[in-house]
């Protein structure tokens, strides 16, 4: 069963998603980012790194076996990972980076299973996302058409326009060039996931439930997040002292009441 089971959440939490960048600081003009990813093939996978809060490999590891639509969730089961090389020359080939090594053989996998109990989760997916990832599918399916032969099928859910999964630097550069393109702030992929959690307890939602869903194994994490949650908190505050009860100078005369003062109910 997912975390907070089928559609958690209304409206107001993708909107609140989509109003905050970088830690989670309310310095985002609503709908800006989403506005710009919409201009762009695989917007969904932005939509999911600000609702969700997947990690980088995570979402590049996703596959729609993962993705129940009509239930409303999805299972993180896999990461993809960064690749690892080392030299393949049999003699030297003066490129000190392996990487670089016109010979190179990579030494980890491209994919492995999750394997810590809080990394396999299953997270449920608010009704917006949802509606995002059937037109995300369906486009998926013209671009598979389009491609014929050229599309290798592997069952990714954000793979290129002949179905490949992007690597981590092209992923990275695309959201840089997605931040720019909205112009918003400069900020790190990880970004987005540190955005997802404080909403989330920002929200009010339970620290084992956020733990749950972000796949932190300890409440260390949480507690790293708490002192931006209690600031956001605070100015939300200040905002609402200051336009109910503002400076008797700063409030015209009227028949509500004494100004700075409520007003009593009948």
């Amino acid at each position: 069963m997912p975390l907070f089971g089928p559609r958690p959440v209304n409206g107001f939490y993708l909107q609140l998603c989509q109003s905050l960048v970088g830690s989670g600081y309310l310095s985002l003009p609503a709908r800006r980012l989403p506005k710009a990813a919409d201009r762009h093939r695989n917007s969904t996978r932005w939509a999911v790194a600000l609702a969700l809060g997947l990690r980088q490999g995570e979402v590049l590891g996703l596959k729609w076996v993962d993705i129940d639509l009509d239930g409303g969730f999805l299972m993180v089961r896999r990461s993809r990972h960064r690749p690892q090389y080392a030299h393949g020359c049999a003699e030297p080939c003066g490129r000190k980076a392996a990487g670089y090594c016109p010979q190179k053989r990579r030494t980890n996998p491209e994919t492995s299973t999750t394997k810590s109990r809080a990394g396999r989760r299953s997270v449920g997916l608010p009704e917006q996302l949802v509606d995002l990832l059937r037109a995300h599918r369906t486009a998926q399916d013209a671009e598979r058409e389009s491609a014929g032969e050229d599309w290798e099928e592997g069952g990714w859910v954000f793979p290129n326009e002949y179905g490949h999964v992007p690597s981590h630097r092209e992923d990275w550069t695309a959201w840089k060039a997605l931040l720019a393109e909205a112009k918003v702030r400069n900020g790190r992929l990880h970004d987005a996931r540190h955005t997802a959690a404080t909403v989330l307890l920002i929200l009010g939602v339970p620290e084992r439930a956020v733990m749950g869903l972000m796949g932190w194994s300890t409440t260390a994490m949480a507690a790293r997040y708490q002192h931006m949650v209690n600031e956001v908190r605070t100015g939300i505050a200040k905002q609402v002292d200051g336009l109910i009860w503002k400076a008797e100078e700063d409030r015209p005369d009227d028949d509500d009441g004494a100004a700075g003062a409520l007003v009593p109910a009948n």
